[in-house]
């Protein structure tokens, strides 16, 4: 894989940590900012409903202009917005710099997709997928577990600074390693924006969209509020929260990785096997959470199982826009954060029920069925495949 996607995963790491920090820093916002925990549960869904918005819109501003000038100005913004999350008092003031943040995370996904999928030949958009996510899942090993330790041992405000402390060495790799832009995207032979535009009226592209949305939602609904399973369901100190993110995040890096290799040319067999697996893992995880090793060793194998799935389905999704070359990422982009902003805003409302903290568990298994039952009616949707031309997933 050329250098570049590994600087672009650097930055990937920077962001994903901000993404994905929330699952840690919940409890602790919400006391410091007089919220309830279900409220400061919705900045997650402000960013993703951000990222939502932000990845159609940043990719069609960027289509004309230079690669890495579009990917540093947006590494920038995600810099200052975290610099002034770090020092807001008011709820809504905070709210508002995380919608930012997403729309800077957005724009940089989307052209870092489109880019990433350039660099490489046409049949190994899977690998090079997995290289620009392995900057997530390393978020989620490291970044994460390291943002609760910070935000435990000094306070929450401290992690928005490291996020920021870690844009500025993903925009130097940005600016001396990425090229302006890539050979094989050019935006002077890509078509009209419109030509692009219509491919999202395609029902194959829109099922691999709606089934990755899903994925992400389930995978969402209950990382986000897995500090409260830990130190009240399992009974474990406040400590063991990062112990928890450590192992999704090995989980994820792990499926990831695995996915990447087999996402090009056997993503039919990946999801047959893996999606079952996912939908058996949320409720016998809501199930045993009260025993510790029960718990740890399901967040793991749920973190690797996720990654596995959605991976898979978000290449599929490239493959399918092949015909909107500078469009493609955002559209992955938006299917992922659909499901990162409904997940979280669903699980909210179970845990004022008597499901409490495992009502999120038990929505990230009902979000995997309807998406089990979407692939079953779709039949794992057909896509474009370059090496063989089109052909079922299965």
């Amino acid at each position: 894989m050329p250098l570049p996607l590994y600087l672009l995963a650097l930055a990937v790491f920077a962001m994903g940590t901000s993404e994905f920090m929330l699952a840690g820093l919940v409890p602790d916002i919400a006391a410091d900012l007089d919220v309830t925990v279900a409220t400061a549960g919705t900045l997650t869904s402000a960013f993703a409903v951000g990222m939502v918005v932000g990845a159609p819109l940043m990719a069609a501003l960027a289509r004309h202009r230079p690669g890495r000038s579009s990917l540093l100005g947006c590494v920038l913004v995600f810099l200052t917005a975290h610099a002034a999350g770090a020092v807001v008092s008011d709820f809504a003031l905070l709210f508002a710099t995380r919608v930012v943040a997403a729309l800077a995370n957005a724009g940089f996904l989307a052209v870092a997709l489109t880019t990433a999928a350039a660099l490489v030949p046409a049949d190994r958009k899977g690998r090079a997928l997995s290289v620009l996510l392995a900057g997530t899942t390393v978020a989620t090993v490291a970044g994460v577990p390291g943002g609760a330790l910070l935000g435990t041992a000094l306070d929450w405000r401290a992690t928005f600074w490291a996020v920021a402390a870690l844009c500025v060495p993903a925009a130097l790799g940005i600016l001396t390693g990425v090229p302006a832009r890539p050979a094989r995207l050019d935006a002077t032979d890509a078509p009209a924006l419109r030509t692009e535009l219509a491919r999202l009226r395609d029902p194959r592209l829109l099922r691999v969209m709606l089934l990755g949305a899903l994925v992400n939602a389930a995978t969402f609904a209950s990382f986000t509020f897995l500090a409260p399973v830990v130190t009240g369901t399992a009974a474990l100190d406040e400590l063991w929260i990062s112990v928890a993110l450590v192992l999704f995040g090995a989980g994820s890096f792990a499926g990831v990785t695995v996915a990447g290799r087999l996402s090009d040319r056997r993503p039919g067999a990946v999801l047959a096997v893996t999606g079952p697996l996912l939908l058996l893992g949320w409720p016998s995880l809501a199930l045993l959470a009260h025993s510790p090793v029960a718990l740890l060793t399901l967040v793991f194998t749920q973190g690797a199982l996720s990654f596995a799935v959605g991976a898979t389905l978000i290449t599929r999704v490239l493959y399918a826009a092949s015909g909107a070359p500078t469009m493609a990422g955002s559209y992955a982009t938006a299917a992922l954060n659909t499901g990162a902003a409904a997940g979280p805003l669903l699980a909210a409302t179970t845990l004022g029920t008597a499901a409490g903290e495992l009502g999120p568990l038990w929505v990230s298994g009902g979000l995997v069925a309807v998406a089990l039952a979407v692939a079953g009616w779709g039949r794992w949707t057909v896509v474009q495949a370059p090496e063989t031309g089109t052909r079922p997933l299965r």
